[in-house]
């Protein structure tokens, strides 16, 4: 059996905390997780990878068993949660690596692929959108949010409540499948979101979201000029990144990989041993 050990290095006088399985000297994939979940949401990738791979899945700051500052003594920008990223990556001497992007990966995955183009061996997202096309009516109070924050931040609290949370891992799961879906993903992430000063923390990056889109025609440029090997796993049902976000992968990328699976976001719950099957053959076609 494959074992995951689990680690904390301190970046900028905080405390990261990261999953690690595999052979360092095996080619690296760099685990990026998204909201309101942690690097638990890969407890199982990370052995079913390992007799292949080197797997490193951080917490970024805020979440899971990472550092968790107040507002007001950290800048809670997906800028800054790229860079915490990329200065864990360069102390733990990752030089290069493939990146899985999943929802709030994706903007600071993408920033570290079209900066640092070099060091990106491949890309798999699940729902790890970079095109506008990907947004769905889930996202209208986010947005709106973000132009108005006092008025539309008792709507956006409830998305830090249990129901929206256990929603985003049940929504889009076909009936034959949610018996896979764990109720402790959902009771996790809601302890976490539940401490003192994390629902602040994630109405923070709520706000700083739409300044990702900025970046798009940025990444879209990385993707047509670099042309990096890209796999595409993604929930057909997700109405967060609804599956038009991954189609428009193929518009600067046409020789991507896409698999629409019959899952919803968090489709690793429900799909893992597929999705761990699409990566070893990725993988092993594309860096050999």
């Amino acid at each position: 059996m494959t074992t995951v050990t689990h680690h904390t290095v301190e970046i900028q006088g905080l405390p990261v905390f990261y999953r690690e399985a595999g052979d360092p000297a095996k080619p690296t994939i760099v685990l990026l997780h998204g909201f309101p979940t942690s690097s638990a949401m890969f407890r199982n990738l990370l052995p079913a990878l390992a007799a292949d791979y080197h797997l490193i899945a951080p917490d970024h700051i805020g979440f899971g068993q990472s550092a968790m500052p107040a507002v007001d003594e950290f800048e809670y920008t997906f800028d800054k949660l790229t860079e915490i990223t990329l200065e864990l990556l360069d102390t733990l001497g990752i030089e290069r690596f493939a990146l899985y992007i999943q929802d709030y990966g994706a903007p600071i995955g993408l920033r570290i692929a079209a900066r640092n183009p070099e060091r990106v061996s491949a890309l798999i997202t699940q729902s790890g959108n970079a095109y506008t096309e990907g947004f769905t009516p889930f996202w209208e109070v986010l947005f709106a949010h973000a132009n108005d924050r006092v008025t539309h931040e008792p709507a956006v609290r409830k998305l830090l409540e249990l129901d929206a949370t256990t929603w985003q891992y049940t929504h889009g799961v076909p009936a034959d499948r949610l018996h896979r879906v764990s109720p402790d993903t959902w009771t996790l992430d809601q302890h976490y979101l539940d401490r003192p000063g994390n629902k602040e923390i994630q109405l923070e990056l709520f706000a700083d979201y739409k300044n990702n889109l900025d970046g798009y025609p940025g990444f879209q440029k990385y993707f047509a000029e670099h042309r990096p090997p890209v796999l595409i796993t993604w929930g057909e049902h997700d109405e967060i990144f609804g599956p038009d976000g991954a189609r428009a992968f193929l518009r600067d990328l046409p020789e991507a990989e896409l698999h629409l699976l019959n899952a919803g976001h968090f489709a690793l719950e429900t799909h893992g041993p597929e999705i761990a099957d699409l990566i070893r053959d990725f993988l092993a076609r594309k860096l050999g």
